[in-house]
């Protein structure tokens, strides 16, 4: 079993989409192994996303993700990573497949509803930001 980290973000909690949105993680047989509800600070969206600091979407993502609360998660599932990314759907909403989490309940490309992992290393990376291995069940 491999493990991804995942986020509801703040544009999807606020519209009341969290709920919804876990419901098909469970569905697509995703095992929930660890959850937090979190306010994340600037400086924190900061440091969480210090790959992207470059970026010149970097303030732009980084106000957004420290807007309001969102809720990350651990899953894990046969080929997780690569499960969820399929299930979010394409980074821009506008271009994700029908059926995908973004399609559903992203708005646009800023605020598209879902993050994840990319890779065993980014999954290393994030779930370690957010959960130490006792929270992880």
């Amino acid at each position: 079993m491999e493990k991804t980290f995942a986020i509801i973000k703040p544009d999807a909690f606020a519209a009341g989409s969290a709920g919804k949105i876990l419901a098909r993680i469970y569905a697509e047989g995703f095992k929930v192994v660890g959850l937090k509800k979190l306010y994340l600070s600037k400086v924190e969206a900061e440091g969480f996303y210090a790959v992207h600091s470059e970026r010149p979407f970097f303030g732009e993502l980084t106000d957004f993700m420290s807007s309001g609360p969102c809720v990350v998660m651990a899953l894990e599932a046969d080929n997780a990573i690569s499960k969820w990314r399929d299930l979010m759907g394409a980074t821009n909403p506008a271009e994700a497949a029908d059926g995908t989490l973004r399609k559903e309940f992203g708005s646009n490309i800023g605020e598209n509803a879902t993050h994840g992992s990319d890779a065993p290393e980014t999954a290393a990376f994030e779930l370690g930001y957010f959960f130490n291995g006792l929270e992880l069940l």
